[in-house]
């Protein structure tokens, strides 16, 4: 089987090829630069391999929570490459995909939402799959969902962020990963599992995963979290 995956919902923007177990990545952090450079990164990763879009069992995408236009420029270019090549399309948590990078069996895979809040949500491995434990969603301080249990990984930008995650979670959490962002290594590999159990969908039925409509604080709100530390950028 061969996946050829891109994850661009954070600063970070990349590409896999999963060719049959091995894997061929282009990574760089791009900032607001993600249109810029994809597609020099995927002819890249697809000549290393010696590979067309054509020779591809499937297309994957990081389909979010992340920065709106990181997560709709990964959906476009995925879809309109699926169109041309008639090929299905596996749609991959960005945090699922963190979590998949942990090497744990239960992680807590949190993202820096800026605002104050944090993408989050937890996930157990059962076998070869993952269960969710709570799904995706976006929190702040106040709001954090509530996690049973020990010996929890925590990683991603959201432990780095902010404080509060570490302080809520401290107690269940037994080490955090991190720097540590999503990536098209974990998302080829997660949609070459999908794509065998036969979860891929045609391209137009794929989409980002929205969970925020809110893109501005109030004064109130600045002024909560900056009587708490919190970044809130």
């Amino acid at each position: 089987m061969k996946i050829l995956a891109v994850e661009t919902s954070t600063e970070s923007c990349s590409v896999a090829v999963w060719a049959d177990g091995a894997e061929h990545l282009r990574e760089a952090i791009a900032g607001q630069r993600h249109s810029e450079l994809l597609m020099g990164m995927l002819d890249d990763a697809l000549k290393e391999c010696g590979l067309r879009v054509a020779d591809v069992d499937g297309l994957a995408f990081g389909s979010g929570p992340g920065s709106f236009t990181g997560i709709r420029i990964a959906c476009g270019v995925v879809q309109g490459l699926a169109f041309g090549a008639h090929k299905p399309v596996i749609a991959i948590p960005s945090l699922l995909a963190l979590a998949e990078a942990a090497g744990a069996r239960c992680v807590i895979a949190a993202l820096d939402a800026r605002m104050g809040e944090t993408y989050l949500a937890a996930y157990e491995r059962e076998g070869v799959a993952w269960k969710s434990v709570i799904e995706p969603c976006l929190a702040d301080f106040r709001s954090l969902p509530p996690i049973d249990g020990k010996g929890w990984v925590g990683i991603g930008s959201g432990f780095d962020a902010h404080a509060y995650v570490r302080e809520v979670y401290g107690a269940q959490v037994s080490g955090v990963l991190p720097g540590r962002l999503p990536s098209a290594r974990e998302v080829a590999r997660l949609a070459a599992k999908a794509m065998a159990a036969g979860a891929a969908t045609s391209p137009e039925l794929a989409a980002p995963l929205y969970i925020r409509n809110k893109v501005a604080l109030t004064s109130a709100e600045r002024a909560a979290y900056r009587g708490r530390g919190v970044v809130h950028t």
